[in-house]
């Protein structure tokens, strides 16, 4: 078994953090650049998906009744990706909606979220609660210290949830990247990583060690059951509508 280095760190964490964004905004600047994007509102629309994923992973899972500081609360507080998610998907179309810009922006989001993730959740595997036991001899111990600080159990094996992500995003990451000229229909990309990230995330939270909040399942499972549906039914289009007349030619 394998211990947790930076458990609690917040520095570490903010640090990988902002390491992944920095990271996606030089791949969505490559992309953009190799795609021939000239049009300057590609660049607030990206800034406003930055700030509003940075505060929608933080509001919408802000406890009202803990009387913390914002310093405090903004620094410390609980934080979600899938919040963070949700929150850029908001700051994308309002970006769109104030600058006019009407194409789609899903081909060059898509990687760039895959490889911020793997970043972010590299300093979540290092500082924060692995997951839930493993039963076997194998996963992350925690030391007595790092136990009462995360609220795991001390010296047994937990589960390495956050490195099945990092996994799972590489491995999207790599497969955008070979794919990312080859859908039909422009923001394609972007439904199937973030239909694949839906499924996955359903199935790795059995082992993330989230409060169970009823039938077994946590919050962030009852926020998926919610979504997936929409999001299946997304995916037709990715394999059911014909090809855009100005994308024909696209090389398959």
């Amino acid at each position: 078994m394998i211990g947790l280095p930076f458990a609690g760190d917040g520095l570490v964490h903010g640090v990988l953090t902002g390491l992944g964004i920095v990271a996606a905004l030089l791949f969505y600047a490559y992309e953009k650049r190799r795609r021939g994007l000239t049009d300057p509102r590609l660049w607030p629309i990206a800034g406003f998906a930055v700030a509003f994923g940075a505060i929608g992973s933080r509001v919408l899972t802000w406890d009202v009744s803990t009387q913390v500081s914002l310093a405090d609360w903004w620094g410390n507080g609980d934080r979600s990706i899938l919040a963070g998610l949700v929150g850029a998907w908001f700051g994308v179309h309002l970006g769109k909606r104030l600058t006019g810009y009407r194409e789609s922006t899903g081909d060059l989001l898509a990687p760039a979220v895959a490889l911020a993730m793997v970043l972010g959740r590299v300093g979540c595997l290092l500082t924060e609660l692995p997951g839930t036991p493993t039963g076997g001899a194998w996963g992350i111990a925690l030391t007595p210290a790092q136990a009462a600080l995360l609220g795991g159990p001390s010296g047994a094996g937990l589960h390495p949830s956050f490195a099945y992500e990092i996994v799972f995003h590489a491995v999207a990451f790599a497969v955008m990247w070979r794919f990312r000229d080859r859908l039909a229909h422009r923001g394609d990309l972007f439904i199937c990583y973030v239909t694949a990230y839906a499924l996955f995330r359903f199935g790795v939270e059995f082992v993330r060690g989230n409060e169970v909040l009823w039938l077994g399942m946590s919050r962030p499972q009852w926020f998926l059951l919610a979504v997936l549906p929409l999001l299946i039914w997304r995916m037709r289009r990715v394999f059911g509508k014909p090809v855009r007349p100005e994308l024909k030619g696209r090389v398959a």
